[in-house]
Formats: C-alpha cells, sequence, structure tokens
C-alpha cells in the first residue's frame, strides 16, 4: 500500500485509549513513509483487559487495534517490517505466536517475543508493537 502523507510530515494517531493522553504518547506516530505503533493491548476504557484470561484473543484485539493505526496512516499489515510481543506468562506463548502466525505468515516481518514481570494491569496478558514502513 502507498502511504498517503508526504515525506516530512508528522501525523500523530490516536485510538482513544484510557492512557495516551495522561501519559501523553500517541497510539502510533507516522513519518517519512513509516508508521510506529505504540505498545497495544486490548484494555477497554477502565484499562482492564476486554478478553481476561484469553491471551490469544488479547493479541488477537491488540494486534486489530494496532492494523487500524496502521489504516488510518495509510498503511496495512502488509507493510509491517517489524513486530515486538510481550507477554506475562511463558505459558501464552503458543496461544499469542499462533496468532501472530495467521496474521504475518506471508509477512514474515523481523519478530521479537518476550515473557514479561507484568503489564500495567493485571489482566493484561499480551502487548504488541509494529513499525510499518510503506512503499513509496
Amino acid at each position: 500500500m502507498t502511504w498517503a502523507g508526504s515525506p516530512g510530515a508528522r501525523r500523530r494517531i490516536s485510538s482513544g485509549g484510557p492512557w495516551e493522553a495522561s501519559v501523553g504518547y500517541s497510539r502510533a506516530v507516522a513519518v517519512g513513509g513509516r508508521c510506529l505503533v505504540s505498545g497495544t493491548t486490548d484494555a477497554g476504557p477502565d484499562g482492564r483487559s476486554l478478553h481476561p484470561g484469553d491471551p490469544g484473543a488479547q493479541a488477537r484485539a491488540a494486534f486489530g487495534i494496532a492494523a487500524q493505526a496502521l489504516t488510518e496512516a495509510g498503511m496495512s499489515l502488509e507493510d509491517v517490517v517489524r513486530t515486538r510481543v510481550y507477554v506475562t506468562d511463558r505459558a501464552h506463548v503458543s496461544a499469542v505466536a499462533a496468532v501472530h502466525g495467521e496474521l504475518f505468515g506471508a509477512v514474515r516481518p523481523a519478530a521479537t517475543l518476550v515473557v514479561v514481570a507484568g503489564l500495567i494491569d493485571a489482566t493484561l496478558l499480551v502487548e504488541v508493537e509494529l513499525e510499518a514502513v510503506g512503499q513509496t
């Protein structure tokens, strides 16, 4: 997909997530044909998971929110060159990796999956980041 912005334009994209304004970040920033999507969870308006206890559903929802940010930047999952995935338990790796494989099996971006001690709310089991480069 061709990136819709001018080479030097910087666009901030918001998802309306519960922490964007108070913490001072954007869901994504698109600049110079790139889009960097911040760490994304499936948190609802109250900051808690919309899919408590289900790491696969959390991953699918988080990637969906991140993909929407890419769409707003004029890109798609096909433009993703790097993913970073954080899970709070090794037991979640298989479910989350399966979702990643469904979404990126043909794209095959550089990818990192890390087990972390915890996320901002205990109900959140998965957080994802995306980096995409639009084709000029």
